[in-house]
């Protein structure tokens, strides 16, 4: 369910107590795991923790208007989530959250980079913090990089294709055609 919420406060306050709750309790742990350099905002409709672009101003390849996304924390229709880009691309940290949480004697429900939960019980808050206080920020820069190859990403998307170059303006592709992307961040 994405929010309209304009600040962290507003967002948390538009939820049910229950999940108000849990969200504040998994929110706490990671702004006191946080390293510096990252920040909180809203991001997506959902609390962000960010590289903002004064330390990264390339920003997120998606969208190189919106800072470079380290951790998302939601309320959605049937759970709650924790967006972990910490452990994106990382096989080692993936490998490290995953025995840590079931270690912790907790159900994992997770995919790629999304960890779902129901109730707050269901998330060893210790692990959470953990993993967020792990990843400095310039370390998280150069593995984005390395991961997503951003760094010249925004000149290439310009640029056009040898095959659009060479061929007649009726038959090149139109520029507003609008192309797939993937939303995986």
């Amino acid at each position: 369910m994405k929010s309209i919420a304009k600040t962290v406060d507003e967002y948390l306050q538009g939820l049910p107590g229950d999940r108000r709750a849990a969200l504040r309790a998994v929110r706490a742990v990671i702004l006191a795991n946080l390293p510096a350099g990252y920040e909180e905002c809203m991001s997506y409709g959902m609390i962000g923790y960010v590289v903002p672009h004064r330390l990264y101003p390339v920003g997120y390849r998606c969208d190189p208007k919106l800072p470079l996304p380290f951790a998302n924390l939601a309320s959605q229709k049937n759970h709650m989530a924790l967006y972990l880009m910490a452990v994106y691309g990382d096989p080692a940290t993936e490998q490290w959250f995953r025995r840590a949480w079931l270690a912790a004697g907790k159900k994992l429900d997770m995919g790629k980079a999304c960890v779902r939960f129901k109730r707050l019980e269901d998330v060893p808050l210790e692990v959470v913090g953990q993993l967020i206080a792990r990843v400095p920020v310039k370390a998280y820069i150069a593995r984005m990089e390395q991961v997503l190859g951003t760094t010249d990403r925004a000149r290439t998307r310009s640029r056009p294709r040898p095959s659009d170059e060479a061929a007649p303006a009726a038959t090149r592709r139109s520029k507003s055609v609008s192309r797939p992307q993937s939303t995986q961040p």
